[in-house]
């Protein structure tokens, strides 16, 4: 019995983490953080909008000073203020004028800048003028479009395309150094062995192009083509300042005019800015599962 007393205790057993179990507590640590800050950024954008869906829905007679009444929904959901809006503000023609300059920047910039992309970043690496060319065009990202608004309104005018048309062509070269740097990093995802197959089978370059690279660049298309519509959509300084002289305007000028004499009717500026969010909002979410790996192909690799 005394030689079990005096038994020394045994010595704790310590563990000692693996590496691999260190590496997944600390991807739990950063996951978790990633998820706050991802829920504070949703609601960083969907408090917004159900502010503005619920105000929009709203009659000015249930409009109160106090949060809870902001925050509480209508009473009856009610369409009259967005009738009302696209009455003011017409509407329809200024959604045909929006639809047709973005409808004609995208196409346009698909067609030029694919072109263009494809030549530069297929004879960077065999001369190094395209590579001071590449350079030059992307450098155009850098200017400010306040340095161009007084000269461009001024050559627009000379040549008589202070119009639509002048907008449409103004956006394809805003446009232009951004979406080349896209396509041209995009092209090193397509192998050089099957443009030489096309050219042992006889195609001309302009014949690979078309058939071969340009259905390949799906993604990217329609990556272009959603930057380029969210900012031809949204822009208001191109059209106001050369179109200042027009009758016609865009949705985004609708919405500027509309908020200088309507901008004490929150319930009518705010169905009218859901109007104008509708159109661009289902274009995005048509194209929105080409958009990721388009932009992480091309702007990673370029």
């Amino acid at each position: 019995m005394s030689s079990e007393r005096h038994r020394a205790p045994k010595p704790p057993v310590v563990r000692i983490k693996s590496a691999g179990e260190i590496k997944n507590d600390k991807d739990g640590k950063s996951n978790i953080f990633l998820t706050v800050i991802l829920i504070l950024g949703c609601l960083t954008i969907l408090f917004p909008l159900y502010m503005t869906i619920v105000i929009a829905l709203k009659s000015p007679s249930e409009m109160t000073n106090d949060v809870a009444g902001a925050l509480s929904l209508p009473k009856s959901f009610s369409l009259d203020n967005f009738a009302e809006a696209m009455r003011v503000t017409d509407f329809w023609h200024s959604l045909g004028n929006s639809v047709l300059i973005t409808g004609a920047a995208i196409i346009l910039s698909l067609i030029i800048h694919s072109m263009a992309g494809y030549a530069i970043g297929r004879s960077m690496a065999r001369h190094k003028g395209f590579k001071f060319i590449y350079f030059y065009i992307v450098s155009g990202m850098f200017v400010p479009f306040a340095i161009l608004m007084m000269p461009l309104v001024k050559e627009t005018a000379k040549m008589n395309i202070d119009n639509m048309f002048g907008v449409i062509i103004l956006y394809v070269v805003f446009y232009m150094p951004m979406n080349v740097m896209l396509y041209s990093g995009y092209l090193k995802n397509i192998p050089l062995a099957m443009e030489e197959a096309a050219e042992i089978d006889g195609a001309s370059t302009w014949k690979t192009y078309w058939k071969i690279i340009f259905p390949m660049m799906k993604p990217m298309h329609a990556t272009v083509a959603v930057l380029t519509a969210l900012g031809t959509w949204n822009d208001v300084m191109t059209p106001l300042v050369i179109m200042s002289g027009s009758e016609k305007t865009t949705l985004p000028l609708a919405q500027l005019n509309f908020q200088s004499q309507f901008g004490t009717n929150y319930n009518l500026a705010f169905a009218s800015y859901l109007l104008a969010l509708i159109p661009i909002l289902i274009f995005y979410i048509l194209c929105q599962k080409q958009i990721i790996g388009g932009i992480a192909n091309g702007a990673v690799k370029g």
